[in-house]
């Protein structure tokens, strides 16, 4: 294993400390370091912050101070060479004596894409890119979509018990996952920008859809109710909350103007999107991603119910499944996933990782097509 690896590896984890924090930014990692016959020796480190800003380059760049001068700078995107509200990175390199800069994944967006690293070389700073390229594409998916596909990626967790019911198919809720697996959701809520949820889910389960961890009071991301006619009870947990934590609720242009005005009293911001193909009862799942896009949502946790889950896996919607699964038979009720959509899930994604969160299973499955 190359030291430019060791060191990118660092820098991916301290990237993956901003996500949910940093949007419409990326989450990036950045090392400045210098090799010795005894190995690496770091000289800065940083990442980028809440809000999106100061950026992770400039960041490993102060901490490193002087000792900058002559060293390696290692950072998971190629540093940006654009005029926003802080100056371009790549210009920060350059002027902290930076000799050579080792990237892992090239920028999209068309104000880089390509003109960071150009103007690195052009300062004759040796450039090396593509190292660990694939764990940084994973890291900044977001990103890439936002800018690529015009919507935010999205991570679909689901719960079942063993034999692949998430619902009793009765009012009364099943409570499938333990503790430790509770524990991770929280995770995943927290590096993520957006919660979603269908109407149905916010009725039956009436949830605050928070981040319920040790120093995570006052943070948490937007979240969202794909509810087409505003179905939502202005009293359930959510709504009372939404002066306290951003609630969004998409509905069709059709939907009633008073239930939204109401609503909007309790501090909903009301976001209307097209029907799916002109139904007018089903949300346009494309427009409801790029409306979402549009507001700089890079990363959305859909926990929602299965017909949600599997309308976004037909749509091709779906980046990443976190299926969660108990150790017990349910024998009857509500399927997490048909038999149409596990058949599109055995197609369309691969499992990439399987984790113990005692006594639940934890499968994690990546989009491949």
């Amino acid at each position: 294993m190359s030291a430019d690896e060791d060191v990118m590896r660092h820098a991916l984890a301290l990237g993956r400390r901003g996500l949910g924090n940093t949007a419409p930014n990326p989450a990036v990692g950045a090392v400045v370091w210098k090799d010795t016959p005894l190995g690496p020796v770091i000289l800065g480190r940083g990442f980028t912050q809440p809000g999106g800003r100061p950026h992770a380059e400039t960041e490993a760049l102060k901490a490193a101070g002087e000792a900058a001068r002559g060293a390696i700078m290692t950072v998971t995107l190629e540093p940006c060479s654009h005029h926003g509200k802080t100056p371009p990175c790549a210009e920060a390199i350059i002027a902290a004596g930076i000799k050579r800069v080792i990237t892992a994944l090239d920028d999209p967006d068309p104000r880089v894409a390509g003109r960071g690293h150009k103007l690195l070389r052009d300062a004759g700073i040796e450039v090396v890119s593509g190292v660990l390229r694939e764990e940084a594409l994973r890291a900044n998916r977001g990103h890439v979509l936002r800018i690529t596909a015009n919507r935010p990626m999205v991570t679909l967790k689901l719960a079942q018990t063993a034999d692949g019911f998430a619902g009793s198919g009765t009012e009364q809720r099943l409570m499938i996952t333990g503790e430790n697996a509770n524990l991770r959701t929280q995770m995943l809520r927290a590096t993520h920008d957006a919660i979603l949820v269908g109407a149905k889910t916010a009725q039956a389960d009436n949830p605050q859809l928070t981040v319920r961890l040790p120093g995570f009071e006052g943070q948490g991301p937007v979240r969202i109710v794909a509810d087409p006619f505003l179905a939502i009870d202005s009293e359930s947990a959510l709504v009372k909350s939404a002066h306290d934590h951003p609630l969004w609720i998409a509905c069709l242009h059709h939907a009633s103007d008073d239930k939204a005005d109401l609503l909007e009293d309790f501090g909903v911001e009301i976001v209307r999107v097209p029907s799916q193909a002109g139904d007018g009862r089903e949300l346009d799942l494309n427009a409801l991603l790029a409306e979402f896009s549009s507001r700089g949502l890079t990363r959305i946790l859909c926990e929602g119910g299965p017909h949600l889950a599997s309308s976004l896996i037909k749509a091709r919607l779906v980046d990443e499944i976190v299926l969660m699964t108990a150790p017990f038979d349910n024998g009857s009720g509500l399927r997490a996933l048909d038999a149409d959509t596990q058949a599109l899930l055995a197609e369309q994604f691969r499992l990439r990782e399987t984790l113990q969160a005692a006594p639940d299973r934890i499968d994690l499955f990546e989009r491949i097509a």
